[in-house]
């Protein structure tokens, strides 16, 4: 048996041999058509690089305070063991002295002690320095090694808290 071959009228056969492909339009550009929406995005960009560089400046403006934290942190365990108490509590003194030298000139921060050094980080303090904080400074600090021994866990933890919270929130004028 033969295969049948189709046969199309000459008119079918035609019309099918002048069929052309699909035309594709072009893609459409992602570049803007006009000259305002470059503007635009120059502003933005421009806005970008502004607010990374203030980011940037106010991250290592604070590099010292996240140095005293992490040095706190380590203070913090010693102070929860009765055998360093002692040697923690003096350190959180220290710690911010340090702190405040690293933040302020040298001339403003170096000569204070006592009552003038308490009045300072209360007035740069958010809302003040706080009782614990003025009890270190005025008391604890210059004890003796067995009654600051002594002291209750629960006073070392309300100095450190205190410490922690003036490091955090103390005000560095401009």
């Amino acid at each position: 048996m033969e295969p049948q071959a189709s046969h199309l009228d000459p008119i079918t056969e035609a019309a099918l041999r002048s069929l052309h492909d699909i035309a594709i339009p072009t893609p459409v550009s992602w570049m803007p058509q006009t000259w305002g929406w470059i503007v635009v995005g120059l502003v933005l960009l421009v806005g970008l690089m502004f607010a990374f560089l203030l980011w940037l400046r106010r991250y290592r403006a604070n590099a010292y305070r996240r140095e005293a934290r992490r040095i706190l942190d380590e203070i913090e365990i010693r102070i929860r063991n009765p055998e360093t108490r002692q040697d923690a509590i003096h350190e959180l003194a220290c710690l911010l002295k340090r702190t405040a030298l690293a933040a302020w000139p040298r001339d403003q921060v170096a000569c204070l002690s006592g009552a003038a050094w308490v009045h300072f980080l209360d007035g740069h303090a958010e809302g003040g320095a706080g009782n614990a904080l003025a009890r270190l400074l005025d008391d604890a600090e210059y004890r003796d090694s067995s009654s600051i021994g002594g002291l209750p866990q629960n006073d070392g933890d309300d100095i450190a808290a205190a410490v922690r919270g003036w490091i955090e929130r103390h005000h560095v004028s401009a």
